[in-house]
C-alpha cells in the first residue's frame, strides 16, 4: 500500500503522523511511504531522516494526496485540505466527528474509509490510542492553569505550591477519569491542595 504522511496545518499542531522509525517498519512490511516535505519539522524530524528510512519526500501536499492510497495524520482534516482527498482513500487520524458535521458529510460524500484513533478499542474495552492524549491533556491543564494564575496573565497571583507563610493553592478537578487523574497528579506534585469530584471510584 502507498501511505502518505502530510504536514499538519492545524494551529499549534507540531506533531507528525509517523516518525522515521515507523516509516522503516512499514517499509520492511512491504509498504511505500510518501512524506510531505517539512512534515516532521515541528517534531524536529528532518526530510533526510525520513529518506534515510525509506520514505519518498513529496514536494507538495497535492502531490502526496494524488499518489497515496492511505493518509495518516494526527488531527482531523481541515476544510482547506478537503480538495486534496480523492474518492475511496483510507484516512487514519484523530477525528472527533461528533463535533464536526461538515467533516462527516465530506467523508461520506467522498466515500473515504476513515478510522478514528480515539474509537479504537482493545479486547478489554480500553482505548489505547486515546489514553496518551488524555494523559497529556490532564497534565497540561494544570501547567497552563498555573500560568494564568499569575498577575502578569490577569490572575490573582496564587502560587500553587505556596511558600513559607503563604497558603498553598487549591485545585478542584471535575471527573476522575484519565484526564482528571493526571491533572490531580500534577497538581499534587506542585504542592497544591487537591479536591476531586467524580461520580465513579478510581
Amino acid at each position: 500500500m502507498i501511505i502518505g504522511v502530510p504536514k499538519e496545518i492545524k494551529d499549534q499542531e507540531f506533531r507528525v503522523g509517523i516518525t522515521p522509525v515507523g516509516v522503516a517498519a512499514l517499509c520492511r512490511a512491504g509498504h511505500s511511504l510518501i512524506v510531505e516535505s517539512g512534515a516532521g519539522e515541528g517534531s524536529d524530524l528532518s526530510d533526510a531522516e525520513y529518506q534515510n528510512t525509506g520514505a519518498e519526500i513529496a514536494p507538495s501536499k497535492r502531490a502526496l494526496f494524488q499518489n497515496a492510497e492511505m493518509i495518516v495524520k494526527v488531527k482531523e482534516p481541515l476544510p482547506e485540505e478537503f480538495e486534496f482527498f480523492h474518492s475511496e482513500q483510507i484516512l487514519l487520524t484523530y477525528l472527533h466527528l461528533a463535533a464536526d458535521r461538515t467533516l462527516l458529510d465530506f467523508l461520506l460524500e467522498k466515500k473515504i474509509t476513515a478510522i478514528a484513533y480515539e474509537t479504537i478499542e482493545s479486547e478489554d474495552g480500553r482505548r489505547p490510542l486515546l489514553k496518551p492524549m488524555s494523559e497529556v491533556a490532564g497534565r497540561m491543564a494544570v501547567l497552563l492553569g498555573t500560568r494564568y494564575l499569575t498577575k502578569t496573565e490577569g490572575g490573582c497571583g496564587v502560587l500553587l505550591s505556596g511558600v513559607a507563610g503563604v497558603e498553598k493553592g487549591k485545585v478542584t478537578v471535575i471527573g476522575g477519569g484519565i484526564v482528571g487523574k493526571n491533572a490531580a497528579q500534577v497538581a499534587l506534585a506542585l504542592g497544591a491542595e487537591v479536591t476531586i469530584i467524580s461520580k465513579g471510584l478510581w
